[in-house]
């Protein structure tokens, strides 16, 4: 299973992240929600910030490429295996640093990913 950083996440169920971070749990990986608003997920409360995790396989962006900005360092700290751009999310230059750390890159849906198996 892959531990999986979801920044974007919010309290607000009718949004992509919160399914996201349901489905990804539904689908027996770890969730680390990680957002602006303060607020629950299920039973995950939603991190502030740039909070410490260890063992992250993937980050799932929910935040447009404007907003991602503050969060390069934090992200590439991480060291996942992989990063997500959910539509809406993609980021040239955000790509290019990944891809110069070693991690991959894959503009992708995380829902449909996790739908058709290919998470």
């Amino acid at each position: 299973m892959k531990k999986t950083l979801v920044l974007g996440a919010t309290p607000n169920p009718d949004r992509y992240a919160y399914l996201a971070t349901v489905r990804l749990r539904s689908h027996g990986h770890e969730a680390v929600p990680v957002g602006i608003k303060k607020g629950m997920i299920g039973d995950l409360e939603i991190e502030n910030g740039r909070p410490a995790a260890d063992d992250i396989d993937t980050v799932t962006l929910y935040l447009g490429p404007e907003r991602q900005q503050e969060y390069y360092e934090y992200i590439l700290s991480l060291k996942p295996k992989r990063i997500i751009f959910n539509p809406g999310t993609e980021n040239d230059e955000l790509a290019a640093l990944a891809k110069a750390s070693g991690i991959e890159t894959v503009e992708a849906c995380t829902l449909v990913m996790l739908s058709i198996g290919n998470y």
